[in-house]
């Protein structure tokens, strides 16, 4: 268990946390949310001890042991290969195997040992012998590749020195450290930043058996749904604990949000009333003691502070220029570089209007294909058809090299964009998380990641109807990343985009194109759709290889059923259904009434909270916002009866079909 006991941090006049407390214990997960600056990664380090705090604010269990992965890569030894670097992890056993091996070869050449020492070297063997049988050192290489190959890696790479493998394969290399360390506390700081949608799913699998703590920081909405049941938010130096993962911690945080501005509303609205009395009686006598306890009343107040929440910024794409009908349509395309295939004879069409997601595992080809669709670079073989009037805007990481040093923020997105104002060129940049004097920096001053989001923030203000972008969301926060997608969801023209974020993505597009071994599969739907057929086909190849092939010979004949006994079977299979459907249907109608009833009280209950009179009195407040709390509780608990009952309806339904 760790526990955080009034932790206090302050860096010169900012105050990251004060007197926070909070719990962790074995088997929790833990989503930590805030905005950027609240101190996530902070907290993170000094949790797993890589930075120091006031004496007693952590107090770890004895002989507890944790992991921490870093955003960014830490130490690595790039003469070692990646399965020795893997290997690193395991250095304890090594260590013992190495002594068991020296202390094998002094017995094999015992002459010169008395009986003594033979004694003391002989329980030595026994007992590494036993640490060794006891651990997993001798399935240790089977573990390791499961890990490397599960993350990404390939079995060719393990002999591959560190230093021949990019910043975001180090990344990989570091989480799969971590993962096969398996320490009591897990603490991951955007551990899927540089993961494709194949690694992210695996990743999710070993994670949800993992038996210690988990503690994420992840921008990955999708991830934290999965991987986290209570959220912790830093706001404003305050730990804010919720139970439920980051889809359920944003519902109940704006509860608490209304709840915290009626509060502040009331408490200003008192401040103003006894600094009126104040001001109209401090010359009166008779008054003066009556002045002088409110003043004292004000200096002893403790004052309600609104969250620096992220202030509601939207901004719509202008509507495209109309394109012709058929905008892309892409023909036998192929690319190499020398003698390695990338992708070959990829074929798929885009129409107006479609918004294409390319998937695949890092290094399949999809930064190539978009590069190769922007017109930057060449293919090698087959053809790319553009519709009429199409007009391409392209993001990718290479755009944050080609913003000019020279230029400020500002000029940056003013040179690309037309017909904007000023204040909605702001309102585009502090979309993006340049607020105030940021928009007035040179970008030579400019961190890589805002780089890259001064680059997204100048392709959006371009004029286009076909919008190529890879990996637009790397460097957003949250915030920026709902932004972002709601714009895309109502931009009127065609985007093709490469993204590993599963949620962001799920949003809006249409289709989604795997690239996979050379070749690109097409998939009409959004990325859910995507995701059910893959695991369809995956189970359904299991199935197959778990099934022996049976030969002509042996197969099973099936006499057919008399049309006369099928009939009697389908009407007796259509009364089971019925009466199985029965009660579920009953329940159904039952839990439809009492969630109108209770949506109805809780609109009642919405106009009360909003009339202005409510605030004045503190009682009567409380009692309603406990009522509107208990009714949303309610209808949420309604509903999740209602879904149960529909998928007992669906399994009945699923199970009969065929049948009738």
């Amino acid at each position: 268990m760790i526990t955080i006991n009034n932790l206090t941090i302050q860096y010169g006049t900012k105050q990251l946390f004060n007197n926070i407390s909070g719990r962790i214990t074995t088997g929790d997960r833990i989503g930590l949310a805030g905005v950027n600056g609240a101190g996530k990664s902070t907290l993170l380090k000094i949790l797993a001890g890589l930075e120091e705090s006031d004496p007693g604010s952590i107090i770890r269990s004895k002989q507890i042991t944790c992991g921490y992965l870093p955003q960014e890569i830490t130490d690595l030894d790039s003469e070692k290969t990646l399965y020795e670097e893997a290997e690193t992890v395991f250095a304890g056993l090594l260590n013992k195997q190495s002594e068991l091996d020296e202390i094998n070869s002094r017995l094999a050449d015992s002459s010169s040992l008395n009986p003594e020492e033979i004694k003391k070297i002989l329980d030595r063997q026994g007992k590494l012998q036993h640490e060794l049988d006891c651990s997993i050192f001798f399935s240790m290489r089977a573990v390791i590749e499961k890990i490397l190959l599960g993350i990404g890696f390939k079995k060719t790479d393990l002999n591959n020195t560190c230093n021949s493998f990019s910043g975001g394969w180090l990344m990989r290399l570091m989480l799969a450290k971590q993962l096969l360390a398996y320490p009591a506390f897990l603490f991951l700081d955007e551990p899927t930043n540089h993961l494709d949608i194949e690694s992210l799913t695996w990743l999710e699998d070993f994670l949800s058996s993992y038996n210690g703590a988990l503690i994420i920081v992840s921008h990955d909405r999708a991830f934290l749904d999965h991987m986290t049941n209570t959220t912790w938010e830093l706001s404003l130096g305050r730990l804010f604990v919720y139970k439920g993962n980051y889809s359920r911690y944003l519902i109940a945080k704006e509860e608490r949000l209304n709840i915290q501005r009626a509060a502040y509303s009331n408490q200003q609205a008192m401040i103003e009333q006894t600094k009126r009395f104040v001001d109209r009686f401090r010359a009166k006598s008779t008054k003066a003691k009556q002045v002088q306890s409110r003043i004292k009343q004000l200096e002893k107040l403790e004052l309600i502070e609104l969250e620096d929440t992220e202030r509601h910024i939207s901004f719509r794409f202008p509507p495209a220029a109309a394109s012709g009908r058929n905008v892309v349509k892409v023909r036998k395309l192929s690319k190499n570089y020398g003698t390695q295939s990338v992708f070959n004879q990829i074929n798929f069409d885009l129409q107006r209007g479609d918004k294409l997601a390319i998937v695949g595992i890092n290094g399949a080809g999809k930064s190539t294909l978009v590069r190769i669709l922007a017109g930057l670079i060449p293919h090698d073989s087959g053809t790319i058809g553009l519709g009429h009037n199409v007009i391409i805007s392209y993001f990718g990481q290479h755009q944050a090299q080609e913003l000019k040093p020279e230029y400020t923020v500002f000029e940056s997105v003013s040179q690309a964009g037309s017909g904007k104002t000023l204040t909605q060129f702001r309102s585009l940049l502090g979309a993006f998380l340049f607020r105030g004097d940021d928009v007035n920096k040179k970008v030579q001053v400019l961190s890589g990641g805002e780089k890259s989001r001064l680059a997204l923030v100048k392709m959006i203000a371009a004029p286009a109807n076909l919008l190529i972008m890879d990996e637009p969301t790397n460097h957003l926060d949250m915030t920026s990343q709902e932004i972002l997608q709601e714009a895309l969801t109502q931009f009127n023209g065609t985007i093709i985009i490469v993204s590993h974020n599963r949620f962001f993505l799920n949003q809006f597009v249409n289709k989604v194109l795997e690239i996979k071994n050379e070749n690109a599969t097409l998939y009409e739907g959004n990325l859910n759709y995507y995701l059910e057929k893959v695991a369809e086909a995956k189970k359904e190849s299991s199935n197959k290889s778990d099934t022996k092939s049976f030969t002509l010979e042996s197969k099973p004949v099936y006499n057919k059923i008399p049309k006369k006994k099928a009939r009697q079977e389908q009407a007796s299979f259509r009364k089971e259904k019925g009466l199985r459907l029965k009660p579920y249907n009953k329940i159904i109608i039952k839990l439809e009434k009492q969630i109108e009833k209770s949506e109805k009280l809780k609109n009642e209950l919405e106009i009360a909270l909003a009339k202005p009179d409510l605030y004045k009195n503190p009682d009567a407040f409380a009692e309603k916002s406990k009522e509107y709390a208990n009714i949303k509780h309610r209808i949420e608990a309604y509903y999740e009866e209602w879904e149960a009952a529909h998928e007992k309806i669906e399994n009945i339904e699923a199970e009969f079909r065929g049948k009738i």
